[in-house]
């Protein structure tokens, strides 16, 4: 447990937060009635957290240990330029006032008073602010962290309890909540932050925003989702963009937009800002920042008609494509060859969802079947998925956890099959898969078979270690003999990267001597991530 809060946690909280985010996200969206009621608060603060989580590796990479204030301040600044609707502004700018705190140090007594002054911020960054939001979980959680004297892991388990309890407040501070039944979307998200900060500093498994009693608490039956436009009396467009300014030029320009429209919401500081805000005249909205200083990364987005153009795409059937992320050479030529377009993915840093986007883009199709090939993805899959449904995009993410789920999907591709029948169809074979790989430690570490040490070969099925020893035949050999004795009828083996030569003759005359009915197929691969990567259907 920490006495001081330091780079290492910032990296670890930023991680844990991301895999919280992205578990919620959906349920999150589902919270989400205000200020409009169009089901992305969770994808907002997900994207906006992963573009913090990727400035913060980008800081490691290039400085080491950077040390906290280095480390905080990347990450409010990747926030800030890739936050994503009024609640990632707003999450923005609370991390931004929590870094300004800690660059001074990292004693529970700064973090304390980085609570308060992140609440601050947030206020600070919304024209009009509203009680039952995400501000009021943040300021509770300052509150509750201030009162106390203990260590680090007492600050921030008391912020995370108190904003829990905040939340729980919000449909009686609300109207528009409690006439949905729902508790705000922004703060369920700002919870689940908390709780994986108190994660960090304590070194527990990721839990607290995820317990299944408390998703019982805020998830209130009914509560299906709000994907709709704004009605009537609502601004018509949502204007975002990043906006290069003096500070002197803010005042004049939070006057202007706030005469244009609502849900405005300005964060940053150091001559760039992150502009939202909802009006009529985007056009107007625009030349305002224009005034200011240099717009850029405008985004602007009619409500109604995005929604309308959305459906009236997923009616039409123009092209379908296969989009598979690898990380092999040869595996990436086993897919092109079978349909498949394809995303080659550093092994070291799986894709972004904004990866995801622009691959999926690129495949230029009304229709597309995405094969992640990694259990790690999904979450940045999900988000994904979802800016694309907004574009029109008809997606469906099927989740294989392997390469040779994959590669079982895409045989039983079937382009001429209606949508729904090739994804049922596709989705059946990866299931029927089981899979394998043989790796080498990096280093010691706990696993379900005990402990191993650098060096040491690793046999995982269905993604747990079963098997450690010395010799990557024997173990591969032990491998395939389990899979093997649940029965099957194709065996199929991916050679990684530096796989010996005779890895692949041996395990294929032991498959033959244990099941000579199965038929066995080797393929080079090329991947660095596994030395083998078995498939059994």
């Amino acid at each position: 447990m920490l006495d001081t809060l330091d780079a290492t946690t910032v990296r670890t909280w930023c991680r844990l937060a991301l895999t919280a985010l992205g578990q919620a996200r959906e349920e999150i969206d589902a919270l989400n009635v205000y200020p409009v009621p169009d089901g992305d608060t969770g994808t907002n603060l997900y994207l906006t957290v992963e573009s913090a989580a990727e400035a913060v590796e980008q800081c490691f990479a290039e400085q080491g240990d950077p040390g906290l204030g280095a480390a905080m301040s990347a990450g409010a600044r990747g926030a800030l330029v890739g936050a994503q609707g009024n609640s990632g502004v707003i999450l923005a700018q609370w991390l931004r006032g929590l870094a300004e705190a800690l660059a001074l140090g990292g004693e529970p007594a700064d973090l304390r008073k980085g609570l308060l002054r992140a609440a601050e911020s947030a206020y600070q960054a919304v024209a009009e602010p509203v009680e039952g939001t995400l501000l009021t979980v943040a300021a509770a959680a300052a509150r509750a962290a201030a009162q106390g004297a203990g260590s680090l892991a007492e600050a921030t388990d008391a912020a995370y309890r108190a904003a829990r309890e905040a939340l729980l407040r919000t449909p009686s501070q609300l109207a528009v909540l409690a006439e949905a039944g729902v508790v705000d979307a922004g703060g369920r998200g700002l919870v689940a932050i908390l709780g994986t900060l108190s994660d960090a500093v304590t070194g527990k498994t990721p839990m607290g925003p995820l317990r299944q009693e408390f998703v019982r608490e805020v998830r209130p039956a009914g509560c299906e989702g709000h994907e709709r436009p704004p009605g009537p009396g609502h601004p018509a467009f949502e204007v975002i963009y990043l906006l290069e300014a003096p500070d002197r030029s803010l005042p004049r320009l939070r006057a202007e937009l706030a005469g244009l429209g609502d849900s405005l919401v300005v964060g940053g500081g150091d001559g760039l800002w992150n502009v939202h805000v909802h009006v009529d005249d985007a056009g107007a909205a625009v030349e305002a920042g224009v005034r200011a200083g240099r717009p850029f990364q405008i985004r602007i987005t009619h409500f109604a008609e995005a929604a309308a153009r959305a459906g009236e795409r997923r009616e039409t059937t123009v092209g379908r494509a296969v989009l598979s992320v690898v990380t092999g050479a040869g595996l990436a030529e086993l897919c092109q060859r079978a349909g498949a377009q394809v995303l080659h993915a550093d092994p070291d840093r799986p894709p972004a969802s904004a990866e995801l986007v622009t691959a999926v883009r690129r495949c230029a199709a009304h229709e597309v079947v995405l094969l992640l090939n990694d259990p790690e993805l999904r979450a940045a899959a999900g988000a994904a998925a979802d800016q694309l449904r907004q574009d029109g995009v008809r997606i469906a993410v099927l989740p294989t956890r392997s390469p040779v789920q994959g590669l079982a999907a895409l045989a039983v591709h079937e382009p001429a099959r209606r949508f729904d029948e090739d994804v049922v169809a596709m989705t059946s074979a990866a299931g029927a898969t089981r899979y394998a790989e043989l790796a080498v430690a990096e280093g010691e570490s706990w696993t379900m078979a005990g402990v191993c040490q650098a060096g040491d070969v690793l046999g995982l099925i269905d993604g747990d270690v079963v098997v450690i020893g010395a010799d990557l035949v024997a173990i591969g050999e032990e491998l395939l003999g389990r899979m093997l004795a649940a029965g099957g009828e194709l065996v199929t083996l991916v050679l990684g990267e530096g796989a010996p030569a005779e890895l692949a003759d041996r395990l294929v005359a032991h498959a033959r001597r244990q099941r000579p009915e199965v038929d066995t197929v080797v393929y080079d691969g090329r991947q660095e991530s596994a030395t083998l990567l078995i498939g059994v259907e």
